[in-house]
């Protein structure tokens, strides 16, 4: 792939997964404040490269990032996929199912983080419902 062609898939990615939903700085500027050269090719190759494959879709990527995010109680970062995820089609209640999944192997202190992290999106993006039913989020 051409320089060109990465920088545009990079661009028309993140915008498909952080162009709405909750606002909040991405990691890209952190990184940015330390070495604005290394941010833009470690986000060119996270963003243009890994996330532009075509092996799994958008919401199976973000769907293994939150599961992965939340098994490491990485709760910040967490927040800012669980937004990409919706953002990309993923089922609410999927992402509920993935952190339970994730409890044998991280135990429930992980899932508990991880469920508050989903109810805090949802709430930001006016989709957490005012009464709950058996079996949702």
């Amino acid at each position: 792939m051409d320089e060109q062609t990465r920088e545009r898939k990079t661009k028309e990615t993140a915008e498909k997964l952080f162009g709405r939903g909750i606002k909040m700085p991405p990691p890209y500027l952190l990184w940015r404040e330390f070495d604005k050269d290394l941010a833009r090719e470690f986000s060119k190759f996270i963003t243009g490269n890994l996330y532009a494959r075509t092996v799994l879709t958008l919401s199976e990527r973000q769907m293994v990032a939150c599961a992965a995010l939340a098994a490491i109680r990485a709760t910040d970062e967490l927040k800012l996929h669980v937004n990409a995820a919706l953002n990309v089609g993923c089922d609410a209640r999927k992402l509920a199912e993935s952190f339970f999944q994730i409890a044998p192997y991280t135990g429930m202190p992980a899932v508990n983080e991880a469920l508050a992290v989903l109810k805090e999106v949802l709430k930001g993006r006016g989709e957490w419902p005012e009464k709950q039913t058996a079996g949702t989020p």
